[in-house]
């Protein structure tokens, strides 16, 4: 009887949350209408991703979904020539985006611009970011008790050297190239002279950029935003006003007002806003670009770490992404690739993978490198083959360089926890790689070697695909990161521009006329009834995702040092991967 009552339960619980998904599912494959007179409201509270992932199928909560880069800039571009859409709100507070992504859903929105149609944005709090996105606004509210950062870019590295010397850990830094700072929080308290100056002059690039941007649709002089932003001019939102960053300070009830002036509404009528889900669920247009043409240009987005084997959502598998080049190689539909790259590099031997087909593919048919926000060390070696690199002018990229990181933990387990470890061989190093003694001098050599015939291999393709002199090649390299300007400028990226653009260049080079192809995006993502169905199938890709959005609802803050972690206990091999987390802010 218990027995039965349980599986009931059980049943009625599994039944519970099918119907949740399928009522998802069906009801976002019903298009809703858009009345007319309406404002699209963008709020952006989501992070931005190259593709839109899917909330996991879950009646509790507490995994959060992203806003795909792609839907959102087809959203803006759909409703610059929708009759029934008059405007866009921009609802905008903490923008949780790359600093490239920002860029091209800033340029859909100067773009929207051009139909004639108005933008308004509304702040209670704006970070640098949000203020970057709605310095294209034609009106600009503030909330009178708000606040706007405008004091230029950040970026923190923790250091774990004491942390480790407390824990009785010996981290074995193996690396190549002055810069290759990605180690020094394992063995350093603070950043070297080299990692600091390669920062400030990214960062600095980065910032520039942005307030070149900014004055120019603010029409405020260069020069005077950079004195407001090194200065912290901005306190309070009256000072915000004064230096013109915004236009009004006011509620939202206030924004209301000005959008019935803009639509013609009576004061006791509510404007009609329409959200981003419900505009994209109005008409699915992800697939439309391009007719019904037979020819293909295919998108690979390769986004997250580069990890062997299958990876996950979150991560750019060597087995899958692999796949997806060799698919669009030997599709004869497929004329050109855009290799869409938004990743800070990882496995060494992943990259490579991926590289030979990325070089099989070159030989065959035009492949363009898309770089978004940063495409770094292994981004940049799987970018390397392409035929043309195009990146914005604020993407993070270079950082040609590897490293190996072996720890000791003898003193850990020895002095803090009182194990003890003995070890019977074949061979003088039959236990090579180990973590449980010191290394010999001899080890350490070999291991180094290693390290160095990597670095190797990968500046000897890197001057290969650069058309440039090995030697030439490897000043401009030794792990040193560079912005996309910086990167133009020495010859690792050949085109500054966006997505669109590397389209563009992809169909020229297939001798493709804008209305002659379709767009197959690669790999192909799972729906989220597929996923939540092949997480009780086993799947481990999609329970890894599943497992880390839960971990980074649950920890907040403090998630970036154990997704640092885990990042650090599932490294293999050699890495090729940016100096250290970076996060700009």
């Amino acid at each position: 009887m218990l027995a039965t009552i349980v599986g009931l339960v059980l049943f009625s619980v599994l039944g519970f949350i099918l119907l949740i998904g399928l009522g998802k599912a069906l009801g976002s494959s019903t298009e809703k209408s858009v009345a007319s007179n309406s404002v699209l409201e963008l709020k952006l509270d989501k992070p931005i991703s190259e593709r839109a992932q899917s909330a996991d199928l879950n009646p509790l909560g507490g995994n959060q979904a992203t806003i795909g880069l792609v839907n959102l800039k087809e959203v803006i571009r759909r409703a610059k020539t929708d009759g029934d859409i008059k405007g866009i709100l921009l609802n905008l507070e903490l923008v949780q985006g790359g600093m490239a992504s920002l860029e091209e859903v800033r340029d859909a929105l100067l773009d929207f611009k051009k139909s004639g149609k108005f933008i308004v944005a509304y702040h209670e709090i704006a970070s640098e970011k949000s203020y970057y996105l709605s310095s294209v606004a034609d009106q600009i509210y503030l909330h009178p008790l708000g606040t706007l950062e405008f004091n230029g870019l950040s970026s923190e590295v923790m250091f774990y050297k004491r942390l480790f010397d407390k824990a009785g850990i010996e981290p074995y830094i193996f690396r190549v190239g002055s810069f290759k700072s990605a180690v020094e929080p394992f063995f350093r308290e603070n950043f070297s002279d080299s990692a600091r100056y390669q920062t400030v002059a990214y960062l600095n690039s980065l910032n520039g950029h942005m307030l070149g941007q900014v004055a120019a649709s603010r029409q405020i002089p260069e020069p005077r935003l950079k004195v407001i932003s090194d200065s912290m001019l901005v306190h309070n939102a009256k000072d915000a006003l004064r230096l013109k960053l915004v236009t009004k300070l006011g509620y939202f009830d206030e924004v209301q007002d000005y959008l019935r002036g803009k639509l013609g509404l009576a004061k006791d009528k509510k404007p009609g806003l329409v959200s981003l889900g419900e505009y994209q669920d109005a008409d699915k247009a992800d697939e439309k670009e391009g007719n019904t043409s037979g020819n293909r240009i295919a998108v690979i987005y390769a986004e997250g770490d580069i990890v062997t084997g299958r990876g996950s959502d979150d991560n750019i598998g060597s087995d899958k992404f692999a796949e997806a080049i060799r698919k669009a190689r030997l599709d004869d539909k497929v004329k050109a690739v855009v290799l869409r790259i938004n990743s800070p590099g990882g496995s060494s031997l992943a990259s490579d993978i991926i590289y030979r087909e990325v070089l099989l593919t070159k030989k065959v048919k035009p492949i363009i490198a898309s770089m978004s926000d940063v495409a770094a060390s292994g981004g940049y070696f799987i970018a390397m083959a392409c035929d043309t690199i195009v990146a914005h002018p604020n993407t993070i990229t270079g950082s040609i360089g590897v490293f190996g990181v072996l720890p000791n933990i003898q003193p850990l387990l020895a002095d803090k926890l009182g194990i003890t470890v003995d070890r019977v061989n074949t061979g003088k190093f039959s236990d090579l790689p180990t973590i449980t003694r010191s290394l010999t001098d001899y080890e350490k050599k070999e291991l180094q070697l290693e390290v160095n015939e990597i670095y190797a291999d990968f500046t000897s393709k890197a001057a290969l695909g650069r058309h440039m002199p090995v030697e030439r090649l490897r000043r401009i390299a030794s792990g040193r990161v560079w912005s996309g300007s910086e990167g133009k400028a020495i010859g690792l990226v050949d085109v500054l521009g966006s997505y669109d653009d590397a389209l563009k260049i992809a169909a020229s080079r297939a001798h493709l006329k804008a209305d002659d192809y379709k767009v197959q995006r690669l790999p192909r993502q799972k729906s989220a009834i597929e996923k939540f169905f092949s997480r009780f199938g086993g799947d481990d890709e999609d329970q890894a995702a599943a497992e880390a959005r839960l971990l980074q609802a649950k920890l907040g803050p403090l998630y970036p040092a154990v997704r640092q972690y885990q990042q650090l206990m599932q490294m293999r091999g050699v890495q090729a991967r940016l100096p250290y987390e970076l996060e700009i802010k």
